[in-house]
């Protein structure tokens, strides 16, 4: 199964003076493998403080345009760095207060866990902590769930675009995209729910209350079967694949279905 482009390059403004750790070498990792693109601060000089990460952040806040920010809470070695990052949160937020913040914090227990969660009470932002020992793929299914929007154009697997905004489903073969003209209507709406919910965190389940106003008849779910069965043959058809009861569409028994992505 393939997680690339799951993130539909958005970019992930990375603010943390320890990037260049195994660990945060692990997290950029893994936001690429997702398919995002992260914009990291790294300031340049001998004596780099939190103020040098706070000024290069707000400058690229404004010229990347970032879907997200990870920002860590603590800058340097020095007490009045400990909570660096709660500053340069409220500068985010004073600029945009809808930013989604996801931010990092060695203070998930301990005396200074409520400074930290008590400052981010105080802004208006989305804004999220997690501990910085926290693995990668929380990390980004973490990110994911804050930004929540899916972006407007969603890669499935290697074989597929969803293009939300033009309302267009494409066949990726060679590089090319080729235009699934068959994929509209229902189709269309039930394939843009489950890459949605795929977006938003990989195997997500997308039960079925949520996919039988896409069907007609009695018998609601058994009009959704036919809907999806014709579904992945559309989509086989485009890249010469059928797809089998168990690949990209998976009906869980009783609960709903679960978008795949397929193999190379």
């Amino acid at each position: 199964m393939s997680s690339k482009s799951i993130g539909g390059g958005q970019k992930i403004l990375v603010v943390d003076d320890e990037h260049m750790s195994d660990l945060m070498r692990s997290v950029l990792r893994r936001l690429e493998t997702d398919g995002f693109r992260p914009i990291v601060i790294a300031p340049q000089g001998q004596h780099v403080s939190g103020d040098d990460y706070e000024t290069q952040a707000l400058f690229a806040l404004e010229t990347e345009r970032p879907a997200a920010v990870l920002l860590d809470v603590r800058f340097g070695e020095y007490d009045t760095d400990r909570f660096k990052g709660l500053s340069i949160l409220k500068k985010i937020v004073d600029r945009d207060s809808k930013m989604p913040v996801l931010m990092f914090t060695q203070y998930a227990q301990g005396p200074y866990r409520d400074t930290a969660v008590n400052a981010s009470l105080n802004v208006s932002a989305s804004v999220d902590f997690i501990d910085k020992l926290a693995s990668p793929e929380e990390v980004v299914l973490r990110l994911r769930r804050l930004i929540g929007k899916a972006p407007a154009t969603i890669k499935i697997g290697s074989l597929f675009e969803l293009d939300a905004e033009n309302a267009a489903v494409y066949a990726i073969n060679g590089g090319r995209r080729d235009l699934i003209r068959e994929i509209q209507g229902m189709k269309l709406e039930i394939l843009s729910e489950l890459a949605a919910a795929s977006y938003r965190s990989e195997g997500e389940l997308v039960p079925f209350s949520r996919l039988e106003r896409f069907s007609e008849g009695e018998d609601s779910r058994a009009s959704l079967r036919v809907r999806i069965r014709e579904l992945k043959v559309s989509l086989g058809r485009a890249v010469s694949r059928d797809f089998g009861a168990t690949e990209l569409i998976i009906n869980v028994r009783n609960r709903g279905y679960r978008l795949v992505h397929p193999d190379d």
